[in-house]
């Protein structure tokens, strides 16, 4: 396939090789700040280059590269977090694409972070009926990332909302000045280093402590996730997210 990319930091330049080894070719590359970029900015014209696109940029240019993929018919990966806020608006975009895109986007590319999402789910079903466990989360980033709580942490949340009646809000800054009330699910975050991510769902009672966490290890999980993800869109059109995905594929290794 040929692929382009938007977005050409770490994690553009980690699936430009991962890409490349999975027997793809890039043929397009697209980062203002990138010396190596071939192209400053996505425009209708380059679309012709490509068979699909793989997106990790920062959010304050997402509006305009959905703009653009809207004029054609990509295949588009978006890995861009920070935007959920705006997600109705970016997404209305692309209703007016070609009946022959397809886009696939969410939080979290990682394999092993969306096995953390259905083992957590799991986790906060079976503890509907146990008060006795109470259930929180928290996140380590490094000192770059922007966004706090981090997309996957959300996700993560809306998971034990979705599965445990017990949690119906989630509270994500400091409580300084009160408890956290029964029904809140408090989502704390940490940032420092150059810790790619890690995400803890810990359950704790009188008794004892369960805890589920993710600990990426570098970027290759996500990179892996994303091209994966480009794979499966191939003969799809509409909108996708990744738990879609990811749903199939579990899927498809239980066979």
């Amino acid at each position: 396939m040929n692929i382009g990319l938007v977005g050409y930091g770490r994690m553009g330049r980690l699936i430009h090789t991962m890409a490349e080894q999975r027997g793809h070719r890039i043929t397009l590359i697209v980062d203002p700040n990138a010396p190596d970029a071939h192209e400053p900015c996505i425009t209708p014209a380059l679309l012709s280059r490509v068979e699909g696109i793989i997106e990790f940029s920062l959010p304050e240019g997402l509006e305009h590269t959905m703009r653009v993929y809207s004029q054609g018919s990509p295949k588009v990966v978006l890995g861009t977090t920070g935007w959920d806020e705006d997600r109705e608006k970016i997404l209305s975009l692309w209703d007016v694409a070609s009946q022959k895109g397809a886009l696939l986007y969410g939080s979290n590319f990682s394999v092993g972070a969306n096995l953390l999402f259905r083992l957590g789910a799991i986790a906060a079903k079976m503890t509907a009926a146990l008060p006795e466990y109470d259930l929180m989360i928290h996140e380590y980033h490094h000192k770059h990332k922007k966004d706090s709580p981090s997309g996957t942490a959300l996700t993560l949340a809306q998971q034990v909302l979705n599965n445990n009646p017990r949690k119906t809000s989630i509270v994500s800054n400091a409580l300084t000045n009160r408890a956290i009330d029964t029904q809140e699910l408090h989502v704390s975050s940490t940032r420092g280093g150059a810790i790619p991510g890690t995400h803890t769902l810990s359950l704790d009672s009188d008794a004892d402590t369960l805890s589920l966490t993710h600990t990426a290890r570098n970027r290759e999980g996500f990179a892996l996730g994303s091209i994966l993800g480009l794979e499966w869109l191939a003969d799809k059109t509409g909108i996708f997210r990744t738990d879609e995905f990811f749903t199939t594929l579990f899927k498809e290794q239980e066979k």
